[in-house]
């Protein structure tokens, strides 16, 4: 990775700043919602600045001393330092920041910054163009407030469990932490949204995202199914509603493939890709809603056709022919995905602390603007000085007292 120029929004190719250049975040995120949404205000230019305790955050910490993959990976472009919160020094230091920035964001449990006596109604006296944006799990009001939450507990309580799996099956968990990740988006929107209205009224605000209210959109085709039967359930690899059919995973000689039919167009396509145009006049299959009754039989039909061929051989028949489908990958397949690479959206790093690994940019592309070059994620209060010293102007004497006193 090179250094990026001074500004975090300078843009190398001499074109316009990114959106969010001059802005300054203070980012107490914590694991993967919170520092997810931080990188992508870096990455749309945001100066943001990491603050953790003196002990470093959870996801910090990899195994013998290195620092953890997803820390990596989720945290570029920050500067890092640390505050003891629990301290009033520290509290007072904090305080100094919030009076210079534009945002903090945070994603405590309900109520723990109020215990720390920097909620956001203090934050916002002491600020009153800041935008405070929380992220919890089930909000900062209501009756699950309280409630401890992390991306499976999320899952589980939102219905997202029960109908992923097969039906003869226990209920499973999505293979990826996607809950952190919809609430990180959701965050970053509730952020620049205010912003905006900021713009209009020189006001700040509190905006709050709670991960549970964020899942039920994602159920809508299950949510179908429900309306339709009385009940949703778990369909395997098929569609949630058993609007569409074919719909599964299917296997090749060599892996498996995910095809979708959503277009009667797409059908008949299909019917010719398999040497079978005859299916298409087949009374079992001349509609979705007849081949929704005879599934089973259908995929019979193609599970036979995909398994005399290689994975690649289907993807790129099935491809030609304008049919949406694609290869079942490993994830060592997507961290060497040439498209990704080439787009700039995976970059191949040599981290100083945890080793060679392939990390995101972000997936937002501003016309005009070079993407941000990627900085590595910072050590554990590596900026500590710098940033008190440019921020607040500290000199060397106050830094060291503070950090002799455990407050830095």
């Amino acid at each position: 990775m090179t250094p990026m120029a001074d500004s975090a929004g300078d843009d190398a190719a001499g074109g316009r700043p990114l959106p969010l250049s001059g802005l300054k975040v203070l980012d107490l995120g914590r694991i993967y919602q919170g520092p997810w949404c931080g990188t992508l205000l870096a990455l749309s230019g945001a100066t943001v600045i990491k603050i953790e305790e003196p002990s470093g955050e959870p996801a910090r910490r990899g195994a013998k001393g290195t620092m953890s993959v997803p820390f990596a990976i989720l945290n570029s472009n920050k500067q890092a330092i640390t505050i003891n919160l629990k301290e009033a020094r520290g509290r007072e230091l904090f305080l100094d920041l919030v009076r210079q920035a534009d945002v903090v964001i945070e994603n405590y449990g309900a109520g723990t910054m109020d215990g720390l006596g920097v909620g956001p109604d203090v934050l916002l006296a002491a600020n009153p163009r800041l935008v405070y944006a929380a992220a919890t799990g089930y909000g900062v009001e209501g009756p699950d407030r309280d409630r401890l939450a992390m991306d499976i507990t999320i899952q589980a309580h939102s219905g997202v469990m029960s109908v992923t799996g097969f039906p003869d099956q226990p209920p499973v968990k999505a293979g990826v932490a996607f809950v952190d990740f919809l609430g990180a988006v959701h965050l970053y929107s509730a952020v620049v949204t205010a912003l905006y209205d900021r713009e209009r009224t020189g006001q700040g605000r509190i905006v709050d995202v709670a991960m549970i209210d964020t899942i039920y959109p994602t159920l809508a085709s299950n949510l179908s199914a429900f309306y339709r039967d009385g009940v949703a359930p778990r369909s395997g690899n098929g569609h949630g509603g058993g609007a569409l059919v074919p719909y599964d995973v299917f296997p090749t000689s060599d892996g498996f493939i995910a095809l979708i039919v959503v277009t009667e167009g797409h059908w008949l396509s299909l019917c010719d890709v398999l040497g079978a145009p005859e299916l298409a006049d087949d009374d079992r299959f001349r509609s979705n809603a007849r081949r929704f009754h005879n599934v089973v039989d259908l995929d019979a039909i193609i599970g036979a056709w995909t398994s005399e061929r290689t994975r690649d051989e289907v993807v790129a028949l099935l491809g030609d022919a304008k049919i949406p489908v694609a290869a079942v990958r490993d994830v060592g397949e997507v961290v060497n995905d040439a498209n990704l690479h080439e787009r700039g959206a995976l970059v191949r790093v040599d981290h100083p602390m945890a080793g060679e690994i392939v990390v995101p940019n972000t997936p937002l592309r501003f016309r005009g603007s070079a993407m941000a070059e990627l900085r590595p994620s910072p050590a554990l209060g590596a900026d500590t000085r710098l940033v008190l010293s440019e921020w607040l102007g500290l000199d060397e004497s106050a830094l060291d007292a503070l950090a002799a006193d455990g407050v830095v």
